[in-house]
């Protein structure tokens, strides 16, 4: 098992980052990878949801179904690839802690790629920190923007 551990630290109210964050209808605005978030379904707290990319380098397009079940409560977030695509298991922790600096967002991602890929977890980790980090400093700078124009 590989694991990932990136935090960032988002100038803003508690409230406005997780709404904004956990918005996944919004995701294609608010993260640059996703062309689209569809939405499959809902029980309870839990949201079922197609993520697609925009097409890559070679045109192709890449989509899965994951779920995600957010605790208001707790501020973490429980998610998991549905549809695994080059993983074995693809499992994301989200954490919201409120810091001198704003809200610490923390994504831990617990994965195991597919044995016979022409990539292994070390690659894949690699990738996913790089992505990662990207994402959470578009997200840093859309929920500070929004918390700056509320003000």
């Amino acid at each position: 098992m590989a694991l990932t551990d990136n935090t960032i630290v988002i100038d803003a109210p508690m409230d406005l980052v997780w709404e904004m964050t956990n918005d996944v209808e919004s995701w294609p605005t608010l993260f640059s990878e996703y062309a689209a978030a569809e939405i499959l379904g809902r029980t309870g707290a839990t949201v079922r949801f197609r993520l697609t990319l925009h097409p890559d380098e070679n045109g192709a397009v890449w989509s899965w179904v994951s779920e995600r079940t957010p605790d208001p409560e707790t501020r973490t977030v429980r998610a998991r690839r549905i549809e695994t695509g080059p993983f074995e298991h693809m499992d994301i922790h989200w954490t919201y802690a409120d810091t001198d600096g704003g809200v610490e967002m923390r994504w831990r991602q617990e994965f195991t790629v597919r044995p016979g890929l022409p990539f292994g977890d070390t690659e894949m980790t690699e990738r996913l920190n790089t992505n990662t980090r990207r994402e959470m400093a578009r997200i840093k700078g859309l929920v500070e923007r929004a918390a700056a124009v509320a003000r």
